[in-house]
């Protein structure tokens, strides 16, 4: 029954996705947020959930205009969910805004498929990674994406590799023009020196425990199909399911490498854990398993609540 409702994209689906994003948010500001006031401060929380849920949408639209999933809405009801897990993902504003460019940079990168104005979307990626990167410093590494697209796409043409890094360039031009003007410095405002942390400790709890179990667990399990499926793709469109597994990696990579282990550093992984576990879900033939499959993918998160 659960199956049938997402196989198709329908409105309602939305409106379910809607319904799970807003409880989250709330959840996620009331039970896990430290000195957050929702009455006192609503027009910035108004924006964070804006784009909490417009990344979502984003989403959707990447994987339908590159037939990335067959047409079903799995992939944004697991988004969904994801965030239900993990509700502290929806706590740090500056990942939900760098996650967002990410999103609009991977549509660019998968947009190559085309091989319609490469130039434009290249330098788009490249500009958009180079924004979230001012948010988040770690999603600098989603540069790799954009090369890893530009392999599987055997693209020799060495101008178009050039085109990403001005990109990025133009966006720190711009930092440095910024920070001149109201600081009469130029770095003052580049407030994001790397640093990395090690330290687990702090996913050392039970949400935390089941939250990323279920993620890893379901996320492997579903990768091994997802790779063995790509052979069996259009060839125009292996490259696009082969960024989603790059994205999945750098993903995890940023979650290694993350300064502060507060939980917001999983959002990056969302996105391409979704479609992949969608693909998977689409390849099941028995109906029961399905079932069940998605069953605890959509049980584990509202147990989780309980905890």
């Amino acid at each position: 029954m659960i199956t049938s409702i997402f196989s198709k994209s329908k409105p309602i689906n939305f409106l379910v996705v809607f319904a799970i994003t807003v409880g989250t948010f709330f959840i996620a500001h009331t039970k896990y947020a430290v000195g957050s006031d929702l009455s006192q401060h609503y027009i910035k929380y108004f924006f964070i959930f804006s784009v909490s849920f417009c990344s979502i949408l984003v989403l959707d639209f990447l994987v339908s205009k590159n037939k990335l999933t067959q047409k079903s809405s799995y992939e944004i009801l697991l988004y969904a969910l994801f965030l239900m897990a993990l509700p502290q993902t929806m706590l740090n504003e500056n990942i939900v805004y760098s996650n967002f460019f990410i999103l609009l940079a991977s549509r660019r990168i998968l947009s190559l498929r085309s091989q319609l104005n490469v130039k434009k979307k290249l330098f788009d990626a490249g500009f958009w990674i180079a924004i979230a990167a001012l948010f988040y410093f770690w999603s600098i590494l989603f540069v790799i994406l954009i090369y890893a697209a530009l392999l599987f796409h055997s693209n020799t043409n060495l101008k178009e590799w050039i085109i990403p890094i001005l990109g990025v360039a133009s966006v720190f031009v711009l930092g440095v023009s910024y920070s001149v003007i109201l600081y009469d410095d130029f770095f003052k405002a580049f407030d994001i020196l790397p640093t990395v942390n090690l330290d687990f400790n702090s996913y050392n709890t039970m949400q935390y425990i089941v939250g990323v179990t279920m993620l890893v667990s379901f996320g492997l399990w579903s990768s091994l199909f997802y790779i063995r499926t790509i052979k069996s793709k259009k060839s125009d469109f292996k490259p696009a399911y082969k960024v989603i597994l790059v994205a999945a990696l750098i993903a995890f990579s940023i979650m290694v490498l993350s300064p502060e282990k507060e939980g917001g550093e999983f959002l990056f992984l969302f996105a391409p854990l979704a479609v992949i576990i969608t693909n998977y879900l689409e390849t099941i033939q028995d109906k029961w398993f399905k079932e069940v499959f998605l069953g605890l993918l959509i049980f584990v998160p509202f147990a989780l609540l309980l905890l």
